[in-house]
């Protein structure tokens, strides 16, 4: 295991560097450039051309990119185009706390409705019950979060009043439990938005993979011995069903990252998300391509832990 961990890190630096070629190629074929649009007819243009000296934005494509990759390998994403003074690593640190609450909460939700409905559905299958989950899965599947989204505010925030539409929290002076119930509270709408999809995948995944367990020869073994359902179920099916399920989980990590930044959009919540969306609008090259190799980066580590987990709950997969 720890050769192959070692061999897939090695990979990780490659794959890295053929990232940031991709990201800084694709960034500097897209037309203008963060003062496109923003020229007053009443500035000189020699002040632009000034600032974009001063930018590097002049000089060649290769130059641009090892000076920045140069500053990347030390840790220095450089500074912000739109909030001047303030240095991409700063932006991202302030706003990744918000986005990391959001995905675990995110992925609780999945966790605890999609597996509990699945196993359930695979007891009973084409029950009403079963029926009524495979009709959410579909709708799961098939509804845009952005949509989804719009839908939870109107219903839930602007006719119920229940949930907040936008934000993190309700009042800056809160403190200790008031202030995790309220950052709860401003998290169920874009959680449950962010996990829609999420759910209907697991949920499907699991109703599919305790069919087939529960068809195995072994459970049948196991019951023909007098085993108990319940011994049946926990200690002998859901092992083995849950294998693709943790399998899975690892590559939730980009997912969740990348689906954010709808979800947080929509619901204004100050995360990557939004942040990623301003520096899109306002061509804020250097946060950009920070974010662009930041969520790259935490796909590949999903990938890795992936394999990690599915050597752990499957004993007879070896890597070395």
């Amino acid at each position: 295991m720890y050769k192959y961990l070692i061999r897939r890190i090695l990979i990780f630096i490659p794959m890295l560097l053929a990232l940031t070629v991709i990201v800084f190629g694709l960034i500097e074929a897209a037309p203008g450039d963060p003062f496109s649009g923003k020229l007053d007819p009443k500035v000189d243009k020699a002040v632009y051309e000034k600032q974009r000296e001063a930018l590097g934005l002049n000089d060649p494509f290769y130059v641009q990119y090892f000076h920045w990759l140069e500053d990347v390998v030390k840790g220095d994403f450089g500074d912000s185009y739109v909030y001047k003074g303030r240095s991409v690593t700063e932006l991202i640190s302030e706003r990744m706390d918000n986005t990391f609450y959001l995905a675990i909460f995110t992925l609780f939700i999945t966790i605890i409705v999609s597996i509990p409905i699945g196993i359930y559905s695979a007891r009973h299958p084409y029950s009403i019950f079963d029926y009524g989950a495979t009709a959410f899965g579909f709708f799961g599947f098939a509804v845009p979060s952005f949509f989804f989204g719009l839908v939870a505010i109107y219903l839930f925030s602007i006719n119920l009043g229940w949930f907040p539409s936008q934000g993190t929290v309700s009042s800056p002076d809160g403190a200790g439990f008031s202030l995790f119930a309220d950052k709860l509270h401003h998290l169920v709408l874009p959680g449950l938005t962010l996990g829609l999809g999420g759910t209907a995948t697991y949920m499907r995944f699991m109703r599919s993979e305790v069919l087939d367990v529960l068809a195995s020869d072994y459970i049948r073994t196991a019951r023909a011995k007098g085993m108990t359902e319940k011994n049946v179920l926990y200690k002998q099916t859901l092992r083995n069903a849950l294998i693709p399920i943790v399998t899975l989980l690892g590559f939730e990590i980009g997912n969740l990252l990348s689906g954010a930044v709808i979800t947080e959009g929509v619901y204004q919540y100050p995360g990557l998300g939004t942040l990623f969306i301003n520096s899109i609008t306002n061509r804020d090259y250097p946060v950009i391509m920070a974010m662009n190799l930041m969520l790259g980066f935490f796909i590949l580590l999903g990938n890795l832990l992936a394999d990690v987990f599915y050597s752990v709950v499957d004993p007879r997969i070896r890597y070395d």
